[in-house]
Protein backbone atom coordinates (compact mmCIF):
# COMPACT_ATOMS: atom_id res chain seq x y z
CA UNK A 1 0.00 0.00 0.00
CA UNK A 2 1.54 3.63 -0.66
CA UNK A 3 1.81 6.01 2.31
CA UNK A 4 2.86 9.42 1.14
CA UNK A 5 3.77 11.55 4.09
CA UNK A 6 4.34 15.40 3.69
CA UNK A 7 6.95 17.72 5.97
CA UNK A 8 8.45 20.98 6.00
CA UNK A 9 4.90 22.58 6.48
CA UNK A 10 4.95 25.89 9.11
CA UNK A 11 4.33 29.93 9.82
CA UNK A 12 6.37 32.16 7.80
CA UNK A 13 5.88 35.69 7.13
CA UNK A 14 5.15 37.47 3.91
CA UNK A 15 8.20 36.88 1.21
CA UNK A 16 9.56 34.29 3.09
CA UNK A 17 10.56 30.69 1.96
CA UNK A 18 9.73 27.52 2.82
CA UNK A 19 11.03 23.95 1.33
CA UNK A 20 7.56 21.18 1.86
CA UNK A 21 9.11 17.41 0.91
CA UNK A 22 7.07 14.36 0.35
CA UNK A 23 8.31 10.71 0.86
CA UNK A 24 6.65 7.67 -0.47
CA UNK A 25 6.89 4.50 0.52
CA UNK A 26 5.24 0.91 -0.15
CA UNK A 27 5.68 0.79 -3.50
CA UNK A 28 8.22 2.58 -6.09
CA UNK A 29 6.37 5.53 -7.61
CA UNK A 30 9.77 6.54 -10.18
CA UNK A 31 7.32 6.03 -13.19
CA UNK A 32 4.83 8.70 -11.62
CA UNK A 33 4.40 11.94 -11.60
CA UNK A 34 4.54 13.33 -8.44
CA UNK A 35 2.37 16.45 -7.55
CA UNK A 36 1.17 19.47 -4.72
CA UNK A 37 -2.52 20.48 -4.39
CA UNK A 38 -3.44 22.74 -1.35
CA UNK A 39 -6.93 24.30 0.16
CA UNK A 40 -7.31 26.93 1.92
CA UNK A 41 -10.45 27.03 4.20
CA UNK A 42 -13.80 27.05 2.89
CA UNK A 43 -12.24 26.94 -0.60
CA UNK A 44 -11.72 23.25 -3.10
CA UNK A 45 -8.31 21.49 -3.23
CA UNK A 46 -6.54 23.20 -6.22
CA UNK A 47 -3.47 22.05 -8.42
CA UNK A 48 0.31 23.71 -7.40
CA UNK A 49 2.16 22.22 -9.24
CA UNK A 50 3.35 18.26 -10.64
CA UNK A 51 6.45 16.60 -12.49
CA UNK A 52 6.94 13.50 -14.17
CA UNK A 53 9.54 11.09 -14.45
CA UNK A 54 11.35 12.74 -17.16
CA UNK A 55 11.30 16.19 -14.91
CA UNK A 56 8.70 17.65 -17.07
CA UNK A 57 6.42 20.37 -14.84
CA UNK A 58 3.60 21.87 -14.22
CA UNK A 59 2.62 24.75 -12.48
CA UNK A 60 -0.26 26.78 -11.58
CA UNK A 61 -0.40 30.19 -12.81
CA UNK A 62 -0.63 31.60 -9.28
CA UNK A 63 2.43 30.06 -8.48
CA UNK A 64 4.59 30.62 -11.66
CA UNK A 65 7.93 32.11 -10.97
CA UNK A 66 7.76 31.69 -7.18
CA UNK A 67 7.43 27.70 -6.55
CA UNK A 68 10.19 25.25 -8.04
CA UNK A 69 8.70 21.56 -7.76
CA UNK A 70 11.49 18.73 -8.08
CA UNK A 71 11.65 15.22 -7.08
CA UNK A 72 14.61 12.33 -6.12
CA UNK A 73 13.47 8.96 -7.55
CA UNK A 74 16.17 7.69 -5.94
CA UNK A 75 14.66 8.85 -2.90
CA UNK A 76 11.16 8.33 -3.29
CA UNK A 77 10.88 12.12 -2.39
CA UNK A 78 9.89 14.42 -4.28
CA UNK A 79 10.32 18.50 -3.16
CA UNK A 80 8.49 22.15 -3.24
CA UNK A 81 10.45 25.10 -2.75
CA UNK A 82 8.14 28.32 -2.12
CA UNK A 83 9.79 31.64 -2.68
CA UNK A 84 7.99 35.15 -1.61
CA UNK A 85 5.10 33.56 0.00
CA UNK A 86 2.02 35.53 0.33
CA UNK A 87 -0.79 35.05 2.63
CA UNK A 88 -2.78 33.74 0.26
CA UNK A 89 -0.71 30.52 -0.09
CA UNK A 90 -1.84 29.97 3.25
CA UNK A 91 -3.04 26.50 3.27
CA UNK A 92 -2.96 22.69 3.83
CA UNK A 93 -0.36 21.56 1.42
CA UNK A 94 -1.00 18.04 -0.15
CA UNK A 95 1.01 15.33 -1.60
CA UNK A 96 -0.24 13.40 -4.91
CA UNK A 97 0.73 10.51 -7.25
CA UNK A 98 -0.63 9.15 -10.76
CA UNK A 99 -0.41 8.47 -14.04
CA UNK A 100 -0.63 11.64 -15.68
CA UNK A 101 0.92 15.24 -15.64
CA UNK A 102 -2.30 17.08 -15.56
CA UNK A 103 -3.54 19.57 -13.44
CA UNK A 104 -6.75 17.51 -12.52
CA UNK A 105 -7.42 16.39 -9.11
CA UNK A 106 -9.13 13.19 -10.05
CA UNK A 107 -6.53 12.07 -11.80
CA UNK A 108 -4.51 11.76 -8.75
CA UNK A 109 -4.63 8.17 -7.24
CA UNK A 110 -2.65 8.42 -3.81
CA UNK A 111 -2.71 11.12 -1.38
CA UNK A 112 -1.16 12.21 1.84
CA UNK A 113 -2.27 13.61 4.54
CA UNK A 114 -1.46 17.26 4.39
CA UNK A 115 0.82 19.49 5.73
CA UNK A 116 -0.12 23.35 7.20
CA UNK A 117 1.58 26.43 5.36
CA UNK A 118 0.75 29.63 7.16
CA UNK A 119 2.07 32.91 5.62
CA UNK A 120 1.27 35.80 8.21
CA UNK A 121 1.57 39.94 6.59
Amino acid sequence: QVQLVESGGGLVQAGGSLRLSCAASGRTLVNYVMGWFRQAPGKEREFVAAINKSGGTLYADSVKGRFTISRDSAKETQYLQMNSLKPEDTAVYYCAAGPTLIARRNAYNYWGRGTQVTVSS
